[in-house]
């Protein structure tokens, strides 16, 4: 019920609701939002972070009604407020040099679930799909795959990529598909480490892996909010042929392009996520306790 009503009555609810209860309630994460900005800002002085503390509790409890909005939000209404930049001239980019795949590399930036709309936008010829990490609540993970999934694409486990995207490959079905790569990998998935909001960060390097295996075509996703309620996504490309791409390459262009959108407006990217919780020097130590 809460859904079917206009999104002013949701950021209504988000000023006067969730950002007093979550901001100065309940105090959601604050200490842990509060160190990653002092670490990641060190040139800003404390009200300058504080405002931006500020500004990305506000965006985040908008994130939250927008996305329970998004569930009964027509498509329509979807293409109004979400406008992606670069689609169709992608598209005729792929059919030029015969590629069948191409790979976006996303952030948690901006509200993700929103740019899960990306199929809407696709020709037929294309089938949009997205790469997800199950969640251990199957009731909280089953509504989040029907929300993304509501717009044609695919969610595909995480553990699954490389197995879906060879199948479609030899089934010869052309796929668009979108991969979140800012998460904090676990210890045995770490391979890879660079420069990344005045911290030593480790990525997930599975993206430019398969990118490269399959010679994917690889695009930035570049996610702005002009205004309240509306976004707008621009693709930038990476490289045409992954396969051409150094070791590392594209994982690092990805990250300086996220970071350079950060610091242009930090209070969109998800800093409630602890991204360093695994340390540089903890990484290291494991390898050489682990050496014979």
């Amino acid at each position: 019920m809460l859904s079917h009503m206009p999104l002013c009555v949701h950021y209504f609810l988000s000023d006067w609701l969730l950002f007093p209860l979550v901001f100065h309630i309940v105090r959601y994460r604050r200490p842990l939002v509060a160190r990653q900005l002092a670490e990641s800002f060190p040139e800003k002085n404390r009200n300058e972070r504080k405002c931006i503390e500020k500004r990305f509790y506000h965006f985040f409890c908008d994130y939250i009604v927008e996305t329970l909005k998004l569930v009964t939000m027509p498509h329509k209404e979807v293409k109004r407020r979400v406008e992606f930049v670069g689609i169709p001239e992608m598209e005729e980019t792929l059919r030029k040099e015969g590629k069948p795949f191409g790979f976006f590399y996303l952030g948690h930036y901006g509200n993700w679930e929103w740019m899960a709309s990306f199929p809407l936008w696709l020709d037929d010829e294309w089938q949009g799909a997205q790469i997800y990490h199950p969640l251990y609540n199957k009731e909280v993970d089953r509504f989040f795959i029907e929300l993304r999934q509501q717009f044609g694409g695919l969610c595909i486990p995480m553990k699954l990529t490389l197995r879906q995207i060879l199948t479609a490959r030899k089934e010869g079905q052309k796929e668009i598909i979108g991969f979140i790569a800012d998460q904090s990998p676990k210890w045995e998935a770490m391979h890879h480490w660079t420069d990344f909001l005045n911290h030593k960060t480790s990525f997930f390097i599975g993206t430019e892996k398969i990118a490269r295996q399959v010679n994917a075509a690889l695009y930035y996703v570049r996610v702005t909010r002009p205004k309240r309620g509306y976004y707008r996504a621009e693709l930038q490309k990476i490289s045409i042929n992954a396969d051409e791409l150094g070791e590392f390459e594209a994982t690092n262009y990805y990250a300086a392009l996220l970071e350079a959108q950060i610091r242009e407006c930090p209070e969109l990217w998800l800093w409630t996520h602890n991204r360093w919780k695994r340390t540089y020097e903890e990484w290291v130590q494991k390898k050489q306790a682990t050496k014979p």
